[in-house]
């Protein structure tokens, strides 16, 4: 893991102090609601539906246990005992009073963390796969990539009043785990002709557009990787529009101008660009290379292993559903689920938080990870200590064997806490996951995702089955989009028609699950190969099929 320098504290300690007194100013009256909006956005404080909120960064979801134990006892003194983890492999505390945020700065400070770029049109956190380091298909480990970015982004003069907020993804396996296309930019790290390498792909993006990024560049060598983004930014900087946030993202300049005459534009700055980076910055990237190596992994006798999944049903099933196979022979990835059947998607009790950290600290050389579908990972545990992980977990609330399945679903905040919803998402998260619990190992991988609102916070332009929430003439109205997928072959799912109410969308999911269930071709074909092989005009069939008759 990185560890911050004396140089990155001392900047943390002076945002907060800034801060400190702008929320003093704010407080008094020194500063309107209208001035200090601004200043609190830069440091990750939202006012929400009901109250303020705070997202904390946690740069490509990496975690010590230190840091957990930290944000549990955060929660509890500030907050309401919990915490939300997000698509973007953040933390968030929805109850925070504003008075105490500069308090709450400073106790992240003193976890070497921070909320700084986690709001504002600036470059956001930088994710990557939650597996990295781990899995056994990739390339190299992305992160120490990840933090390089990160450091060049932070405080970056030129880029902190882009016309529109920007994420940038980072994916180093043959399987995308980091939703790469859905960015504005999306790395892809390869093996190039002397070394790792990029393929950058640009104007990826959902929401009210949803659009699939387009390979611009193809092995980037990593010397020249800065160079590249610092092109891309300062084109899309320049000519970004500027009048209408709704047309301000990257991927409609990039769809007017064009992929040519786009990436001319960056070509034609890049020799400049590329004189300002000079040896320090790859002796940086050195540095990092050398600070995310993976720790020691001892050999372990794994026949308490094979005995435990051969005489446990529970735990046999659970490792089938959470745990995934590592590079190091006799080690594993485990995750763990926040998606207790009708509990909120994404959130962790702080006792949940330390029994995670205490874990991390006993089995998982002191590491954890945030995914982007809102589950925590521990990336490096051996087989022989599953068993402990899975009873601990269990005493928990944690040992849902559910990853991939139904109630393993993406759900936005919504209207419950979200200013900008128009409907709810957790509740319908919660009644889907409690309403198909007995039915999800029938139905098979399948990835649902919810979205309060058009900005699409949960993803649900490419879920298998996404679920847009919308307001139409006062009463909550769901729409359906069926064919949605991530990976390397991402596509944007098609909106099946027009909307449910709640009670008529789960009777909508009930048609849906059973026609699929009758149409597949066995109990090997998942719902989305179902999907493709057959088209998407027979499931919509059978989600009006009462209309029709009608």
């Amino acid at each position: 893991m990185y560890r911050y320098s004396e140089i990155d504290r001392s900047f943390v300690k002076e945002r907060v102090c800034q801060y400190r007194d702008q929320v003093s100013r704010r407080l008094s009256g020194a500063l309107t609601e209208d001035e200090f909006k601004p200043l609190r956005l830069m440091n990750g404080v939202y006012l929400q539906l009901h109250a303020y909120m705070l997202r904390v960064a946690i740069p490509y979801g990496t975690l010590s246990a230190h840091q957990m134990r930290g944000l549990a006892n955060i929660s509890e003194r500030w907050d309401k005992g919990y915490g939300h983890l997000t698509t973007r492999q953040n933390i968030q505390f929805n109850w925070p009073k504003l008075v105490d945020t500069p308090d709450i700065l400073n106790a992240l400070a003193e976890l070497d963390m921070h909320a700084i770029q986690t709001s504002g049109n600036t470059i956001r956190n930088v994710t990557t796969d939650h597996f990295a380091g781990a899995a056994l298909d990739e390339v190299a480990d992305p992160r120490p990539y990840a933090e390089w970015i990160r450091q060049w982004s932070t405080d970056h003069p030129e880029f902190q009043f882009l016309p529109r907020k920007f994420k940038i993804a980072i994916s180093a396996g043959r399987q995308d785990r980091a939703v790469i296309k859905a960015h504005d930019i999306g790395l892809r790290l390869v093996a190039g002709a002397c070394g790792p390498a990029f393929d950058i792909y640009i104007g990826g993006g959902l929401g009210r557009t949803p659009v699939v990024g387009s390979l611009v560049f193809k092995s980037v060598p990593v010397d020249r990787l800065l160079p590249h983004l610092e092109g891309i930014l300062t084109v899309y900087n320049l000519a970004g529009r500027r009048d209408n946030k709704y047309k301000a993202r990257i991927k409609i300049l990039f769809q007017s101008m064009g992929l040519e005459a786009f990436k001319y534009e960056v070509e034609r700055i890049l020799p400049r660009i590329n004189d300002t980076f000079g040896d320090s910055s790859e002796a940086q990237l050195e540095s990092l290379l050398n600070a995310f190596a993976i720790p020691t992994l001892p050999s372990r006798d794994v026949g308490p292993y094979w005995d435990a999944v051969n005489s446990r049903a529970d735990f046999k099933g659970w490792v089938k559903q959470n745990v995934t196979p590592h590079l190091k022979e006799g080690y594993a990835a485990v995750t763990v689920s926040l998606k207790a059947h009708g509990h909120a998607p994404g959130d962790a009790s702080a006792s949940q938080m330390r029994a995670l950290a205490d874990l991390a600290e006993q089995v998982g050389f002191g590491e954890l990870r945030v995914s982007h579908e809102q589950n925590i990972v521990l990336p490096h545990v051996a087989q022989s200590d599953l068993m402990a992980v899975f009873d601990r977990l269990q005493r928990e609330g944690l040992a849902t064997a559910n990853i991939g399945l139904v109630s393993d679903l993406i759900a936005c905040p919504g209207m419950d806490y979200c200013a900008l919803a128009t409907a709810r998402s957790i509740p319908i998260g919660q009644q889907i996951a409690l309403r198909y619990e007995s039915l999800e190992q029938e139905l098979g991988p399948l990835r649902i995702k919810i979205s309060g609102c058009i900005n699409a916070c949960g993803h649900h332009h490419v879920g298998d089955i996404g679920i847009l929430g919308l307001d139409k003439a006062g009463v909550e109205n769901y729409q359906i989009t069926l064919g949605g997928r991530t990976g390397m072959d991402a596509a944007v799912g098609e909106k099946m028609g027009p909307g449910f109410t709640e009670s008529e969308l789960l009777l909508a999911l009930d048609r849906l699950f059973s026609a699929y269930l009758a149409l597949r071709r066995d109990s090997n074909e998942v719902f989305s190969e179902t999907v493709r092989r057959l088209g998407t005009a027979t499931f919509k069939s059978a989600l009006y099929e009462v209309a029709d008759a009608a």
